[in-house]
């Protein structure tokens, strides 16, 4: 058998974690690497958070699976704390983004049903993006590395390219739905939406009738200095998906969305098995008892600015290999000239500097720490990215 025990779709690096601590990655031969990818922006509170670890320990002695036949005390209360922090009215907790994804797309198109517009089927989405890889969401992209060998797709979807507000408008007709959109691409090459574009999705769906559906699972839950990144914006969506961050490890999404939008969510129309389990509850209930502490959101931001300045002062340092800084709060970006490939420079960061970051789309690596760093972890950071940008600069003389 030439197969590998676990399916073989990771192309699987050399770093092999076996611990945690706070910013830190331990290997398995006691290596220590400086986390700068979090879980791709997962570990918002870092790993082995002392409150997270107690309260999930406590949970599993206590319950930790039940189904959602049952009344769910945890998960009422975790979806209260939640919506009195934000937009929302009511929410649906999954166990992963991608099916917080389905249920957006689900409560969108079920909203137009109960409204006696069954037609108004299709959702508006945007190059570039990601909202993840079940069949729903990869017919919502117009990526062909996540498309080719899976047609038919689901129908239902157009594509036009991100902060082009015209170019979207044009799209619409009789069977729009709505939009579903990034509020900060992430995937994508790290690609805050415009206001005009933002402000200008929602204008349109508020004339229209149309639904605006944010994804900011990457960029939601304090990546951006905001709870959610909407806030930057002045405006609030009708639904919103969430994962990530919310449970800093333990596999947990949402999806948000006001009572107008969610009123053809009823009985049987949709369900998961796992989620929403108090232990899933007992995450995202921890994590808010860090992040809704005063002066966190403030913390983050002013955080992401000292990082973007220190990253401002190095990239002249290697002009010929930096091009610009993009992202929001500790959600940056950096784009790489060519010749040099992102995903070569993680590569070189990861295995002879032990700096890990993420590569993205449009030639960009992304800079995902824990939203708990401090002044030496910036500062170690530098301190690695520059040796690496030294050592890797002769390879992209050619």
């Amino acid at each position: 058998m030439s197969i590998t025990p676990l399916m073989p779709v990771y192309p699987r690096c050399d770093v092999r974690p076996v611990r945690g601590e706070g910013c830190w990655l331990v290997g398995e031969r006691g290596e220590r690497y400086l986390d700068f990818a979090a879980g791709i922006a997962v570990n918002a509170l870092g790993h082995g958070h002392p409150h997270v670890t107690k309260v999930l320990q406590d949970q599993i002695a206590t319950l930790m699976h039940v189904s959602n036949l049952y009344g769910s005390p945890q998960g009422e209360a975790l979806a209260q704390r939640i919506i009195d922090n934000c937009f929302a009215d009511t929410i649906f907790f999954t166990n992963s983004g991608a099916e917080a994804v389905e249920c957006a797309i689900k409560t969108a198109r079920r909203y137009h049903y109960v409204n006696g517009q069954p037609n108004r089927t299709k959702l508006i989405t945007f190059k570039n993006a990601f909202h993840g890889r079940t069949m729903g969401a990869i017919s919502a992209t117009d990526q062909p590395k996540m498309r080719d060998g899976f047609e038919p797709l689901a129908p239902g979807f157009d594509y036009a390219a991100f902060n082009d507000l015209e170019g979207a408008l044009a799209l619409v007709d009789e069977n729009t739905a709505g939009f579903l959109v990034e509020t900060v691409q992430g995937e994508g090459g790290m690609t805050a939406g415009t206001p005009e574009f933002i402000r200008g999705l929602r204008k349109a769906c508020d004339e229209q009738g149309m639904l605006l559906v944010l994804d900011e699972i990457q960029c939601g839950y304090g990546r951006t200095g905001k709870f959610f990144a909407y806030e930057h914006y002045g405006i609030t969506p009708d639904i919103m998906t969430v994962a990530k961050g919310i449970g800093n490890g333990f596999p947990l999404g949402a999806c948000l969305a006001t009572e107008e939008a969610a009123k053809g969510m009823v009985f049987g129309t949709h369900g998961s098995t796992y989620g929403g389990n108090p232990l899933a509850m007992a995450a995202g209930m921890a994590v808010l008892d860090v992040m809704l502490e005063d002066g966190f959101f403030e913390r983050v931001e002013k955080t992401g600015e000292r990082l973007r300045q220190a990253l401002e002062q190095l990239l002249p340092n290697h002009d010929a290999l930096f091009e610009e800084i993009r992202g929001k709060g500790l959600m940056l970006g950096i784009k790489l000239k060519e010749p040099a490939v992102s995903r070569d420079f993680v590569a070189h960061l990861r295995d002879n500097h032990r700096l890990l970051t993420v590569a993205a789309g449009d030639n960009v690596f992304r800079l995902l720490p824990p939203l708990v760093i401090e002044e030496d972890h910036i500062a170690e950071c530098i301190e690695r990215l520059s040796a690496g940008a030294r050592s890797y600069a002769p390879l992209t003389d050619d």
